[in-house]
């Protein structure tokens, strides 16, 4: 049985940082794609960050801020957060799909976990 589970989240002033890692067991993720999406108040979950063996992608929001990374050895996603905005309060999801594509939208991947909150204060 594939298992997310995020680690990390907090809450921290703008301009700071914070990392967040997701371990994932079940499988072994070296052929997936895996990565963050978040959801915050009222709002639809967008796609944060995505890597894989052959590609990584970034939301223009985050581009330059944000850092994605993994380890296979692992079966760690990490994201590294730096200049944290108020709008980057939400909830931080760790996804994962079958296959080397990355994609943004979030009905293409088949594992989430549970979340973690991430809350940027002004």
């Amino acid at each position: 049985q594939v298992q997310l589970v995020e680690s990390g989240g907090g809450l921290v002033q703008a301009g700071g940082s914070l990392r967040l890692s997701c371990a994932a067991s079940g499988r072994t993720f070296s052929t997936y794609a895996m990565g963050w999406f978040r959801q915050a108040p009222g709002k639809e979950r967008e796609f944060v960050a995505a890597i894989s063996s052959s590609n990584t992608k970034y939301a223009d929001s985050v581009k330059g801020r944000f850092t994605i990374s993994r380890d296979l050895a692992k079966n760690t996603v990490d994201l590294q957060m730096n200049s944290l905005k108020p709008e980057d309060t939400a909830v931080y999801y760790c996804v994962a799909r079958r296959g080397p594509v990355v994609y943004t939208g979030p009905q293409n991947y088949d594992y989430w976990g549970q979340g973690t909150q991430v809350t940027v204060s002004s």
